[in-house]
């Protein structure tokens, strides 16, 4: 049994809501440009006759910061590995905030032509590289401070700065469409980006404040720092990394055709219109906030894997009525089918994922590899899902089912992995220098 100080309360909340705030400012600007590329940004940022041909060069443009993605988490992963947690946190919430500023500074096509969209491209990129480095930081910080048998709830918090980040970008996103059409399109969407500022001061200050993790902590103390972190994440945890993306799949698939394609649904002739959609997404994901922390619960009671197990096949049976209730042009029906997606099948598989990713990996490698297989599941799969909705939509004429087959695939790989791979492994014997395995470590083995 260990005999460590048990861990300061005020310090675990004050780590929680560190992290929160950095992955809020990450889905405020993501979910802003992810809306916006929807709706506007195909004509201000990419010449093109057709505007269909421009929306989906928008969303082309939103699916290559998922790109950069596993190469922020592979950067990242590595100091956060060798130097520690907390520095890097500073560094990745300072670069996605400049570069969420950058994007409403940043002219359009019609005031310097091609270099509008390669300049959009270029901020995309460093907005993935920041992302690809938070959520395995602000995630397994969290963990590493959280006491046992409440770690999954705590983990919960980063997921619930998620939606909130949601919530704060559809209200402030919301409050700027009330202005004149051409008021909006010349000047308003950008204010929103240089809003994000606010989130950057409250987290850097916020992350200054809290300590290292303690997790950390003991494998520098122990001398057991890997070299090159993500080699040896890829060489003694790769499973870990496997089962990471391959449980990725159904949740970030299911995310992004929620928040980002269902503005695309609701845009069309027969839909409620996307200020309808928008403020669903807000209903749903201020629910989610709710849930999300219910399921962390029932993830530290019941087991990480059922928990996430769960909210794959719910969405895999949800998939098709999801796009009924969407497609009839009834405002209700779009917000049930919005809260029940985000708030019971997505929320479900978040509220066990913090956990459940960080156990697959030792301490040493736990932000390369948690990170690595986290990014490479949203850049392949989720950053593409509104892209891939859209073509498919396209060349079935508008009917909504190829899309719900896709999510049901996602959802059945989800479930084949985590059924058969993705079984918690005890840990493997520490290396002879070890003198001190991590807490986390410890409660796996339990």
């Amino acid at each position: 049994m260990s005999t460590s100080t048990p861990p300061d309360p005020r310090l675990i909340r004050r780590v929680a809501l560190a992290s929160s705030v950095g992955t809020m400012l990450e889905y405020y600007d993501f979910y802003l440009y992810g809306a916006l590329s929807a709706t506007i940004f195909g004509k201000l940022f990419f010449h093109s006759s057709d505007p269909a041909v421009g929306t989906l060069l928008a969303l082309a443009t939103f699916g290559v910061g998922f790109v950069a993605r596993p190469l922020g988490g592979i950067i990242a992963g590595h100091f956060g590995d060798r130097v520690g947690r907390k520095s890097v946190l500073i560094a990745t919430l300072a670069l996605m905030g400049a570069s969420t500023v950058g994007v409403g500074l940043l002219p359009t096509y019609e005031s310097i032509g091609t270099g509008a969209p390669l300049l959009l491209v270029a901020l995309r990129v460093l907005q993935g590289l920041a992302h690809g480095g938070e959520w395995g930081g602000a995630a397994i910080m969290t963990i590493e401070h959280a006491p046992r048998g409440r770690r999954a709830f705590y983990g919960t918090w980063p997921q619930m700065g998620v939606y909130a980040g949601i919530v704060v970008s559809n209200l402030v996103l919301g409050g700027f469409m009330l202005l004149p059409d051409a008021a909006f399109h010349s000047w308003g969407w950008r204010i929103p980006f240089l809003l994000g500022f606010v989130l950057v001061i409250v987290g850097i200050y916020l992350r200054r404040s809290i300590t290292e993790s303690p997790e950390f902590e003991k494998t520098v103390s122990s001398r057991e720092t890997a070299r090159v972190p993500i080699v040896e994440a890829l060489r003694t945890n790769g499973r870990g990394v496997f089962v990471t993306f391959g449980a990725k799949a159904a949740e970030t698939g299911t995310f992004y055709l929620i928040t980002v394609f269902a503005l695309t649904l609701a845009n069309r002739d027969s839909g409620p219109g996307q200020g309808v959609a928008l403020n669903g997404v807000l209903v749903a994901s201020l629910v989610s906030i709710a849930t999300v922390g219910v399921f962390g619960v029932l993830a530290d009671r019941l087991g990480r894997r059922p928990v996430y197990a769960f909210g794959a096949a719910f969405m895999a049976v949800f998939a098709f009525p999801f796009f009924w209730l969407a497609g009839t042009g009834s405002a209700a029906a779009l917000w049930l089918a919005l809260i029940a997606g985000l708030a019971i099948g997505h929320a479900s598989m978040y509220g066990a994922q913090t956990l459940y990713f960080s156990e697959l990996f030792d301490a040493r490698v736990r932000y390369s590899g948690a990170s690595l297989g986290y990014q490479l599941g949203a850049a392949l799969i989720g950053g593409f899902t509104p892209l891939i909705a859209s073509a498919l939509m396209l060349r079935a004429h508008g009917e909504p089912w190829p899309v719900a087959v896709y999510i049901v695939g996602l959802c059945l790989l989800t479930l084949l992995v985590v059924g058969i791979w993705g079984q918690v492994r005890t840990r493997t014997p520490a290396p002879a220098t070890s003198t001190s395995p991590t807490d986390l470590d410890k409660e796996i083995r339990a």
